[in-house]
């Protein structure tokens, strides 16, 4: 039976891969995102290629009243299946002393505060249907900490922290939260990270092959896939030249 799928952040790297593996396997995909522009464009692209239906909704999940002016009580999401919190970011590779708080800001209010905000406006359609799917995108940084990480994985683990409650609180309801935790990703990730700085962010990805949007898409489809009484609470994914958080085989 074809699903019902909310995927945010879903302009760019594994949430725009996530929307077409879905889509591929026909199914009702919502995307969202703060560049409506590039939803569109995906939008048009995955129903010419796949014949299903897409639905958009443009917000930045920072903004609290934007997701719940867009998600409350909203009729598109009933019999929603799953809830991707995929939007995200990392800014700066500072030691403690040298972060920028604006960049501490922008993580905490996108990375935990937005993950809560959603899901908060999505649950109730969840708790009505008695069932749900929540899947977290964490990241390896969530698990361990490195060395001018600080703010990064402070957001992470707290995602992580998140997504533990969640299955606690909402057992109840016969919602399943999944969290998980990519390491190195060739996406427009290190690009965010580096603001803009094309060497440094390609220097991340040289000597080794990372990780991919798809590696992380066709994980998110796995999970999403199981059946009902099966969740798989927590998954840490790496390419193979990464064995921990901070260290890479660069050959």
């Amino acid at each position: 039976m074809n699903k019902k799928i909310l995927i945010t952040g879903a302009s760019s790297g594994f949430g725009k891969a996530m929307a077409e593996r879905f889509a591929a396997d026909g199914d009702h995909v919502i995307i969202t995102g703060r560049r409506g522009d590039r939803l569109i464009e995906l939008s048009e692209e995955l129903t010419s290629k796949y014949a299903v239906k897409i639905d958009l909704l443009v917000f930045d999940v920072q903004d609290r009243n934007a997701v719940f002016e867009n998600l409350e009580n909203n009729l598109l999401l009933e019999g929603l299946d799953i809830l991707v919190n995929n939007a995200g970011l990392a800014l700066g590779r500072d030691l403690f002393e040298d972060a920028d708080l604006n960049d501490w800001e922008t993580m905490l209010d996108t990375n935990v505060k937005g993950t809560m905000y959603v899901t908060k406006a999505v649950l109730p359609f969840f708790i009505q249907q008695k069932k749900g799917h929540i899947i977290n995108i964490s990241s390896i940084a969530g698990v361990e900490v490195y060395e001018r990480g600080n703010g990064y994985c402070a957001s992470k683990h707290a995602v992580t922290a998140l997504s533990e409650s969640m299955r606690i609180d909402l057992v109840k309801h016969n919602i399943k939260v999944t969290a998980i935790h990519p390491g190195a990703a060739d996406t427009e990730f290190s690009l965010v990270r580096f603001k803009g700085d094309i060497d440094k962010a390609n220097a991340i990805y040289t000597g080794y092959t990372p990780l991919y949007g798809e590696d992380i898409a066709d994980t998110v489809f796995y999970c999403a896939s199981l059946p009902s009484h099966v969740c798989l609470n927590s998954i840490v994914m790496t390419c193979t030249a990464q064995p921990n958080s901070f260290y890479l085989n660069k050959g």
